[in-house]
């Protein structure tokens, strides 16, 4: 079974950039504009697994199918999408289908490309990246809970378990946590029906300039501290220079 992981972050970061990289194609626009993508760009990319081939030796398979991961390209997100603003709540949508999410962070200076917060501070991206999901999250729960209490009072024993998962994320989200962080991992099964987007587990992704990509920056050394109080993972890339090297024939990549 394939895995899905949705590309998100504010406009102008690299996102296309990099599923452009990771899918080793120029199918998606990368442009120094706001909104440049507007329909989720998708990419199916197969994982390579050395054990698959030793498998296929000993059971004598006639073809070998490596499981596939599937990245979402989706369109910048900005202060206030979870009301609408920019493109809003039609870009939410895409990422709640997600299995996990790559949030990618602009951490390179470069007067020619527009940052649309007007200067480069990956933390404070995230937080409103962040922000803007957990209002839609707690937006989207407050609109089925009143319902599910109402009838876990009248004895429901389906409405008393949602109304139980349910009220420990709200109470996080109405404190500005994550709905990750609510959910005991016996619920896990449970949470994921609710297609909440922080509760999808996060990679962060640096995108730095060319001569940072070795050793990373002080700006990805900012992201690091933060994925490290969150638990999250964080990698260091230069997408620009990764997506020049995809398209570059295969005996010559190394």
């Amino acid at each position: 079974m394939g895995f899905n992981c949705g590309i998100v972050g504010l406009p102008n970061v690299g996102k296309s950039t990099l599923f452009n990289a990771l899918t080793a194609t120029a199918a998606a626009q990368a442009a120094n504009y706001p909104f440049c993508t507007i329909e989720p760009n998708v990419g199916r990319v197969a994982v390579p697994d050395p054990r698959l081939e030793a498998l296929a030796r000993i059971g004598k398979s006639i073809k070998i199918v490596p499981t596939s991961l599937e990245f979402v390209d989706i369109a910048g997100l900005v202060r206030g999408a979870s009301k609408g603003e920019g493109l809003g709540n039609q870009f939410l949508a895409n990422i709640r289908e997600v299995d996990a999410i790559i949030h990618v962070l602009r951490c390179f200076e470069d007067p020619d490309v527009t940052h649309v917060e007007g200067s480069v501070d990956p933390v404070r991206d995230a937080e409103t990246v962040e922000t803007e999901l957990m209002l839609a999250d707690l937006d989207s729960l407050e609109k089925r809970l009143p319902n599910l209490q109402k009838r876990a009072k009248g004895g429901d024993k389906e409405s008393m378990a949602a109304v139980a998962l349910m009220e420990p994320i709200v109470a996080a989200l109405t404190d500005g946590k994550p709905a990750r962080t609510a959910i005991k991992p016996d619920d896990i099964e449970a949470a994921k029906r609710l297609q909440l987007m922080t509760s999808k587990p996060v990679l962060y992704v640096c995108n730095v300039e060319e001569a940072s990509a070795a050793t990373g920056n002080a700006f990805s050394a900012r992201v690091a501290e933060m994925a490290k109080r969150e638990g999250a993972g964080y990698v260091v890339v230069s997408a620009a220079i990764e997506a020049e090297v995809s398209q570059l024939p295969e005996a010559d990549r190394a």
